[in-house]
């Protein structure tokens, strides 16, 4: 863990470095390149030794079988391999060396990586295989229309930003941040005329970086101080179990998950500041002028403290990998994309059974409150003061069935991850099972539109900042997919 915050402490100030006297005004893409790869291999060898030589093989091999399998197929290639390798080191780990949990946890990084190759293959065969009318929206705007150097993969995969944390970013940012091109926006009308041309600058992350920093100091203050005296080990304890009532049990469960978070609040806010620091993540202007670099932030932090839904929490909680389990498996899944994608998503975690006990638990959960919210809200959305008490329900209920769900996730064992779910004789799985006999998934016609009438604001913008995240995405070389993306980012401003 030391080693880890030192790393990204260097990181910053090599972020710093890079954006001052490695700006792509300065010096040429390909100097970017190599530095940005040697940096980043030099941070991952200091925490990890030579550990570090499985991000490597691990990116060379999945290039070679992109070189070699071909556009059609790679993608089904790459996917496997690279799941698999991460899945092989993981066992080995934990169940053969035995290194313990943080210590030598190598597989962190490889988790980023995974993410960076399957993408990219699925983005490069939707940009140089598939059909342009078969593509959705996002990913016709993500899609990638050459094969990339293998200087380029390696830089995309081990740059010194984002390989111990990330986060993920889609590969046509990083190659548009590394290269300089500057983002134009061709505002179209009906007609197909254009009358107006926008022409990004080069925005100061200076403030956004200090923000950041202040965020990562307080969640690092409340981690070295709260979350000690408040373990999530204790909601097993068998004196706590036999004498404390429910309520009280519930609301420790409550505050200990919620003291469970500011470690990884710390985490990825400081990825995301060492990733501003060096000019990249920069997504606009805000409707009064603000500059925005939150375009690969991992989190948001109010959204996900406030949640009213289990879908708002996932939805807002680790945005980046939800956004690659949505556009790997959530979209392309042909039958049970949900179970699809948090099997996927538990295998991509880990090995610990308590991974798995989570996600199989999110399925039953997610299906239930979507089963609740499609059915019953629009009951409650007629009076303000109504609408009130049931967002203050849903929040109160969300918390609970959050907290509830990711006990094992924590404690990562089978035992005591029973140990607490039959203290609790199991009745959140029990509900969620009652409430998907008794309930139909699908919304009516009618609860629909009147639940999109009046849905709130905050939750409208929290939408649109979504989906302006998802099409927000650079320009490539050729000018063909540079317009085509330049419509993308229209579409999502005007939405």
């Amino acid at each position: 863990q030391v080693n880890f915050v030192v790393c990204q402490l260097f990181a910053l100030l090599a972020a710093i470095w890079f954006r001052t006297y490695l700006h792509s005004s300065k010096t040429s893409p390909f100097i970017r390149h190599v530095v940005a790869t040697l940096l980043g291999l030099y941070l991952a060898l200091f925490c990890f030794g030579w550990y570090a030589l499985h991000f490597v093989i691990q990116s060379g091999i999945s290039y070679y079988i992109m070189i070699v399998i071909g556009v059609e197929n790679m993608h089904k290639y790459c996917f496997v391999f690279a799941l698999g390798y991460l899945t092989v080191c993981q066992i080995t780990r934990v169940y053969i060396f035995d290194y313990g949990q943080y210590s030598a946890d190598f597989s962190g990084p490889m988790m980023i990586i995974t993410q960076k190759i399957t993408s990219l293959a699925f983005e490069i065969r939707d940009g140089m295989f598939r059909k342009n009318e078969d593509l959705t929206p996002s990913q016709r705007c993500l899609a990638v229309r050459r094969m990339p150097s293998l200087l380029e993969y390696l830089s995309y995969n081990c740059n010194f930003m984002g390989i111990l944390a990330g986060p993920l970013c889609s590969y046509k940012d990083y190659i548009t941040f590394i290269e300089g091109r500057s983002y134009q926006l061709q505002q179209s009308e009906a007609n197909g005329k254009e009358d107006t041309k926008y022409e990004q600058t080069d925005p100061s992350p200076n403030i956004a970086v200090a923000q950041k920093l202040l965020i990562c100091g307080l969640s690092l203050l409340f981690h070295m101080t709260i979350t000690k005296t408040l373990p999530v080990e204790y909601n097993i304890d068998d004196n706590f179990r036999a004498t404390a009532s429910w309520p009280v049990r519930f609301f420790y469960l409550y505050v200990s998950l919620m003291a469970a978070r500011p470690k990884y609040y710390f985490a990825w806010t400081l990825a995301d500041a060492i990733n501003n620091a060096a000019g990249f993540g920069f997504r606009g202007y805000d409707k009064n002028g603000v500059t925005r670099w939150d375009l690969i932030s991992n989190l948001r932090i109010q959204q996900i403290e406030f949640s009213t839904s289990f879908k708002m929490f996932l939805d807002n909680w680790n945005i980046q990998t939800a956004l690659w389990l949505k556009r790997v498996c959530y979209e392309r899944a042909t039958f049970s994309p949900t179970i699809q994608t948090f099997i996927l998503s538990a295998i991509w975690h880990g090995v610990y059974p308590g991974y798995y006990l989570t996600f199989l638990t999110g399925v039953l959960m997610t299906l239930a409150a979507r089963a609740i919210r499609n059915n019953i809200r629009h009951y409650f959305v007629e009076s303000p003061a109504v609408k009130l008490c049931y967002d203050i329900v849903t929040w109160m209920a969300t918390q609970a069935a959050i907290s509830y769900t990711v006990v094992p996730f924590v404690l990562l064992s089978i035992k005591p991850s029973f140990t607490f779910y039959s203290s609790c004789y199991f009745c959140l799985h029990i509900a969620s099972i009652l409430v998907l006999l008794v309930l139909p998934l699908k919304r009516t016609q009618k609860g629909s539109k009147k639940h999109e009438s009046v849905q709130p604001v905050w939750s409208r913008k929290l939408e649109e900042e979504s989906l302006l995240q998802k099409n927000n995405y650079s320009t490539t070389n050729n000018s063909f997919s540079q317009k085509q993306e330049i419509t993308c980012r229209y579409q999502a401003l005007k939405q």
